[in-house]
C-alpha cells in the first residue's frame, strides 16, 4: 500500500505541473487583453497583403501607411507619425532608419527638389531621412 501511494505521488508530481502550465497558457491566450484598437494602431489583421496572402512585417505595413500620409499631407506629418509609432512600439526603432530613408525618397518624389524636402526634417532618424533625400538625386 505504501508503495502504491508513493507511485501515485510521483506520477502526480510529474503530471500536475505540466497540466497547470498548459491550462494557464490557454487561459492567457483566451483573454481579450486590449479593447478595440484605434484606427491609427496597426493590428495583426492589417499585416496581411490580401486574404490568404503571406503575412507582411509590421514595419512594411507602416512604411506604406507613412508614405501614403506623406503624399496626402507632407513629410513633416509622416515623420511625426513615425515618431509616435516608435514611441508606441519601441520594437520598431530598429526599422526607423529604413522607414526614414523611404520617407526621404518619397519627399523628393513629391517635391522634385532635395532642398524643398529638407525643409520638413524632424529629429526622428534625421540622418536617415537626409540619406533618403540624397539617394534620390
Amino acid at each position: 500500500m505504501n508503495q502504491v501511494a508513493r507511485r501515485i505521488g510521483r506520477t502526480l508530481a510529474l503530471v500536475l505541473p505540466v497540466v497547470l502550465v498548459l491550462s494557464g497558457t490557454l487561459a492567457v491566450t483566451a483573454v481579450p487583453w486590449a479593447s478595440s484598437a484605434g484606427a491609427g494602431v496597426l493590428t495583426a489583421s492589417a499585416e496581411r497583403a490580401a486574404p490568404g496572402g503571406p503575412p507582411r512585417a509590421r514595419h512594411e505595413v507602416l512604411r506604406e501607411r507613412l508614405v501614403d500620409e506623406l503624399r496626402r499631407e507632407d513629410p513633416g506629418a509622416a515623420l511625426t507619425s513615425l515618431q509616435a509609432e516608435i514611441d508606441r512600439d519601441p520594437s520598431l526603432a530598429g526599422h526607423c532608419a529604413a522607414l526614414a530613408r523611404a520617407l526621404g525618397r518619397a519627399a523628393v518624389e513629391k517635391y522634385g527638389s532635395a532642398r524643398r524636402a529638407h525643409e520638413f526634417s524632424r529629429p526622428v532618424c534625421d540622418t536617415s531621412f537626409a540619406a533618403g533625400i540624397a539617394g534620390s538625386r
